[in-house]
């Protein structure tokens, strides 16, 4: 893909879904590690899923405050090469990995942005919708003025957070992120993902 616009498809839980992800073109494919999530994949499950994928594609282990035995099991069996972060985890602790890191924020207002910078140990900050409950996949997008202004930090944004096939050329043109991210966007339920919205979104996102 060179320099273009990286995406990731979140919320992988069928190998069906995987492939189509990667044959519309996807950079990376996330995998939630996370029992209350509606998209949560037990780490034998992604093992089988991944083992399948082509090798250039970032395979990404999705943690909500994780201990470090959790994270290092899912690394070893499920050949998770990429981490991230949606949960109140300390600078320290991501630092603490032999692999790229993400980790994400719930943007609420110009507030949520003062974190960002205890994190720049990190390889990109992810940008989410701030839900009380929930630690991403909301389907509800936030400001994206304050997306801009976390690029102005000087370091790489994925863009998330309600991006649809419909809004992402739109989110592109408005925040130019190093990467977008989506799940509930391309979604009939929790978890299982359309081909087709799969395709149109990635199409439309490089388009933007």
């Amino acid at each position: 893909m060179g320099d273009s616009m990286k995406v990731k498809i979140c919320g992988i839980t069928r190998s069906m879904d995987a492939g189509a992800a990667v044959a519309a073109g996807a950079d990376a494919l996330g995998f939630m590690f996370y029992a209350p999530s509606k998209r949560n994949v037990d780490i034998a499950s992604a093992a089988v899923i991944i083992r399948d994928l082509p090798p250039f594609i970032t395979r990404v282990g999705v943690f909500v405050n994780p201990d470090r035995n959790e994270v290092e099991e899912a690394v070893e069996r499920a050949g998770i090469n990429c981490l991230q972060f949606h949960g109140e985890e300390s600078p320290d602790f991501i630092a603490g990995f032999h692999l790229p890191v993400i980790k994400a924020f719930r943007i609420k207002d110009r507030e949520s942005l003062k974190l960002l910078g205890e994190y720049r140990g990190a390889a990109a900050w992810l940008l989410d919708s701030y839900s009380p409950g929930a630690h991403g996949g909301t389907g509800h997008r936030f400001n994206w003025d304050l997306a801009v202004e976390a690029r102005e930090m000087g370091h790489p944004i994925l863009l998330a957070g309600g991006l649809t096939p419909d809004n992402i050329r739109q989110a592109v043109t408005a925040t130019s992120p190093y990467g977008v991210d989506v799940s509930s966007g391309v979604e009939v339920l929790p978890g299982i993902k359309d081909p087709d919205r799969i395709a149109a979104f990635i199409r439309n996102a490089r388009e933007g």
